[in-house]
């Protein structure tokens, strides 16, 4: 038995799995910690990955060789592109997922990761030694050793549930709360809090009323999630259903406000803004006589049924009594209700952009202990902090990604600059640079990085080089060839397009917004002879990469200039350089929040609220600048 390791990573949600598989993969001895080994990279909320820029997120996680996109893809029963209507930045993957088979699939990458052991406790307290982390004590008082802690102990920190009156102390249903932690470094000079969260009702399947509920199917093309071609969806897809609240359902609802704990005051935590409770959405939006609910399947063959929408901490009676307002659901049975849980999170400004603590060397914060909310965020986190707590362990370069890399870095900047008042969530409005962030280019934009790094494989490296590759050589060939006027007129007149008058290029033709390069290899027999030439197992994902580059190289241009541009005073180190509390020059409350923050770079300093442009001046004036 083995108690010595590089990296420890306490916690085995999507954080904290994909930290460890990173620090192993990269060569650490990992130790994963878990409450449960039955229930690791458990679904706690609605049996889903991605969404709008979630979704970027996931491709960005594969891209860079972490696990979340291959997991999903092996366990899904729905998959979606998102915003299709809208331009391709904001274009947003998203996959209904089998709960039990995605952590199996989870279960199974773990225990085939070299380096990456597993060890079933829960862990009290960390041990310090000089300002650093070395290990960790368990509840069966076992000592670990490590040069690196990864903590990402999600909702599990002092966790609380809630149904009504009823309470319950646990991190999520029918599983323990862990104990010590916070307190421990709440005593060495960390800022705790609390937020708060809601699940739905989960209902029997088989006593909903379908022929009342509206379908919504999945799509069926090649679009997944990972990169890898020889990683598919093989699990038969099942339809979601669509019902409605109604006035009666509200006026129901109303009736149990009084004993509702997120909304009687009994929690007093911060909530998540955007994904509300239902009795949140009745008084918010007391003008909506129905909220849309999605009735989403919590695997490839269950009963079980998640009510998105529905979110609650309602008592039980009055959840019951609302669903059977809903024809649909009118005699739904129940498996549970829902409930409400709040935690303790860190403010997240007391982390490095590697996702290190200032206060302690060798201690990482991921997921919902640095006030995030969602799967997505947690892994993106977790495979940031897994990468540095490796590069820390054996006092290698931290790896940190910029805000016009990924949206993992736009998350974490925004994290360690502006901290969090809410539960943070992902959306495609928090990146400056989302037209440069879009989900089908992920690999080209990270996984050399990873490669570098030591982290993605040759295979996935060479995979890449190819792909661009033979996405460049498309795009060469419509550039040069020739498109002669009486070729496509009658393509274009049957689809009261206007004529050409001239022969122009086939990029041209590619321009118009009403064409695609599958429809003009219809009546182009070069560009369908191209087409054929490239890899089968890719070649959509090729021809629509290819098709974005051309349609959108003018919008593409134009952000990539403004990003080198601001991406100047990212290279202008400022930590350790000024003594902000000198500065006389600037306000008080600029003095103050530099020196909480103190910023790596100019431009993260610039992104702190209530630093001002004439603040970064006199800032630049200072470096001689």
């Amino acid at each position: 038995m083995r108690f010595d390791y590089d990296v420890i990573v306490i916690g085995a949600g999507h954080a904290g799995c994909e930290a460890a598989c990173a620090a192993a993969n990269l060569g650490s001895q990992t130790l994963l910690i878990t409450i449960d080994m039955n229930k690791i990279a458990q679904m706690s909320c609605n049996p889903a990955v991605g969404g709008i820029a979630k979704g970027q997120i996931v491709r960005e996680i594969d891209a860079l060789g972490g696990q979340m996109g291959i997991v999903t893809d092996r366990s899904s029963i729905q998959f979606r592109m998102l915003n299709r209507s809208k331009g391709p930045a904001m274009w947003s993957p998203r996959a209904q997922a089998d709960r039990i088979k995605f952590i199996q699939n989870w279960r199974d990458t773990i225990e085939n990761t070299k380096n990456l052991y597993m060890w079933q406790d829960s862990v009290c307290e960390l041990v310090i030694d000089s300002g650093r982390v070395t290990g960790v004590r368990t509840a069966l008082g076992v000592t670990f050793t490590a040069r690196a802690v990864v903590l990402t102990a999600g909702t599990f920190l002092n966790g609380l549930m809630h149904v009504g009156r009823t309470q319950l102390h646990g991190g999520r249903c029918a599983e323990p709360a862990a104990y010590g932690i916070t307190e421990q470094l709440r005593n060495l000079g960390f800022k705790t809090d609390r937020m708060k969260t809601g699940t739905p009702v989960r209902i029997d399947g088989r006593t909903v009323k379908y022929e009342l509920a509206t379908r919504q199917d999945g799509d069926d093309d090649f679009h997944k999630f990972s990169y890898l071609p020889t990683v598919s969806r093989t699990l038969k897809q099942r339809p979601c259903w669509i019902v409605y609240t109604s006035p009666e359902v509200h006026d129901t609802l109303r009736r149990g406000l009084p004993d509702s704990p997120l909304y009687n005051g009994t929690i007093k935590s911060i909530g998540p803004r955007y994904c509300p409770s239902i009795e949140t959405k009745i008084i918010t939006f007391a003008d909506k006589d129905a909220h849309q609910l999605f009735l989403e399947p919590e695997g490839e063959t269950t009963c079980e049924y998640y009510l998105n929408g529905f979110s609650s901490s309602l008592p039980l009676d009055i959840q019951i009594e609302a669903l059977s307002k809903i024809p649909a659901l009118a005699d739904s049975q129940i498996y549970r209700p829902g409930y409400a849980i709040e935690y303790d999170f860190f403010d997240p400004t007391q982390l490095r952009h590697t996702l290190e603590t200032k206060l302690l060397g060798g201690l990482f914060f991921a997921g919902q202990v640095n006030g995030t909310t969602g799967y997505e965020e947690a892994a993106g986190q977790g495979l940031v902090a897994g990468i540095n707590a490796h590069q820390s362990a054996h006092k290698l370069e931290p790896f940190t990604l910029g805000r016009d890399e990924a949206y993992i870095g736009v998350l974490i900047d925004d994290l360690v600059t502006k901290g969090v008042d809410e539960p943070y969530r992902m959306f495609t409005s928090r990146a400056e640079y989302r037209i440069l962030l879009r989900q089908d280019d992920a690999d080209m934009r990270l996984t050399e990085r990873a490669y570098n790094l030591g982290l993605a494989t040759e295979e996935r490296y060479r995979l890449m080089v190819e792909k661009r590759r033979q996405r460049d050589e498309l795009i060469g060939f419509m550039n040069r060839f020739t498109v002669r006027a009486d070729v496509v007129n009658a393509f274009l007149e049957e689809r009261e397009l206007s004529p050409l008058k001239q022969s122009v290029k086939l990029r041209d033709l590619v321009l118009r917004p009403q064409l695609t390069i599958m429809m003009l290899a219809e009546v182009v027999p070069q560009l369908q002879r191209e087409i054929e030439k490239l890899e089968v197992a890719r070649r959509d994902e090729i021809v629509e990469a290819a098709e974005i580059l051309v349609k959108y190289q003018g919008y593409i241009d134009r952000e990539q200039a403004i990003a080198d541009k601001i991406s100047r005073l990212e290279r202008v180190k400022i930590r350790g350089k000024i003594n902000y509390m000198d500065v006389k020059t600037i306000s008080t409350e600029a003095r103050q929040k530099l020196t909480k923050i103190d910023p790596e770079t100019i431009a993260q300093a610039s992104r702190i609220p209530g630093i001002s442009p004439s603040d970064i001046n006199i800032l630049l004036l200072m470096l001689g600048r």
